[in-house]
């Protein structure tokens, strides 16, 4: 891959990660909030910061959006976003107009799914899964060393993935109902928390309730690593609903390996654990003993794989 200057931006639902990038060295790099905005300041907040970005790496040669919605992946269009004000946007075009640059737009967690491909935890797999788990889950998929986005571009939203049918509402605007998404996210880590500080009064975590803290992911978390059993104990509930979906993925995909990543990620073996437990006792075989690993590229893998989508189409489209 060449060594051609891009700008990634990893648009997520409460922060926003740019970066001008060459492979995966950091050329340049901000943050900001992204809570809070409407669709057009969104746009326009995407559009200071890319600048920003150009100002800086002035030779840079194109723009990669990882953006958190289904996407029209030919017309740069993001159809909608669960967590995000977005709805039928012509993102990829409404940038490349302000930043003189050429622009490409993928959902968040297939670029990022892209970057663990070529730098992380999927080196050398043509075929991998990727979770991207925090407050929802992002999904990405890496079918014959590509991205695989579906007929259009909006394909593999992974977190979408039903595992009961008469479960609890998903969050934002999907419709649906028992999606990992609500049962498996660090959302859901929050909630079963705060379900079981109730239920042992006694334990750290309904200590930490009972003291009128915020028990979410975060502290769940925490008081799991500290070995808190009660907490411990949500971890294996949320972390058996996660293996539920990677049995379908191993059964359908047959990856070589299924990567993990994203905030709820600060758990490590405390979440994959039951998750990979549950995938070697109801996979079919041989694809229970698919390896489930962590991803090694943390919290700038969005941006990373953003930039090294841009690179990719871009050379693509000169060639």
């Amino acid at each position: 891959m060449s060594a051609a200057k891009t700008i990634g931006v990893d648009l997520g639902g409460t922060k926003m990660l740019i970066g001008a990038l060459s492979g995966t060295e950091t050329l340049f790099v901000t943050r900001e909030a992204s809570t809070g905005q409407t669709e057009d300041e969104l746009v326009e907040l995407l559009v200071r910061e890319v600048s920003e970005a150009h100002e800086a790496c002035p030779d840079a040669v194109a723009v990669g959006l990882g953006i958190p919605a289904t996407l029209n992946h030919e017309t740069g269009v993001a159809v909608a976003a669960v967590n995000l004000p977005i709805e039928d946007l012509p993102i990829r075009d409404l940038v490349a107009e302000r930043v003189g640059l050429p622009v490409f737009v993928d959902n968040d967690a297939n670029v990022a799914a892209l970057a663990e491909h070529l730098y992380g935890a999927g080196r050398g797999a043509d075929e991998m899964v990727m979770l991207t788990i925090g407050t929802g889950i992002g999904g990405g998929l890496i079918l014959g060393g590509e991205v695989y986005r579906g007929a259009t571009g909006a394909g593999a939203e992974l977190g979408h993935t039903v595992i009961d049918f008469n479960g609890p509402p998903c969050q934002g605007n999907c419709p649906g109902r028992g999606c990992i998404e609500t049962l498996a996210s660090g959302t859901a880590l929050g909630r079963e928390g705060r379900e079981a500080a109730q239920r042992e009064p006694d334990s750290a975590l309904g200590a930490m309730a009972a003291e009128g803290h915020e028990i979410d992911g975060k502290v769940v978390t925490e008081l799991a690593l500290a070995g808190d059993l009660n907490a411990i104990g949500v971890f294996n509930l949320v972390g058996s609903r996660l293996g539920a979906a990677l049995v379908t993925f191993a059964n359908v995909f047959e990856p070589k390996t299924i990567v993990i990543g994203g905030g709820v990620m600060a758990a490590g073996d405390l979440l994959l654990d039951p998750a990979r437990k549950v995938l070697r006792e109801r996979a079919l075989r041989p694809m229970n003993e698919i390896p489930v690993v962590a991803a090694e590229l943390g919290p700038d893998a969005g941006m990373i794989g953003a930039a090294a989508m841009a690179r990719i189409e871009h050379e693509r489209g000169e060639g």
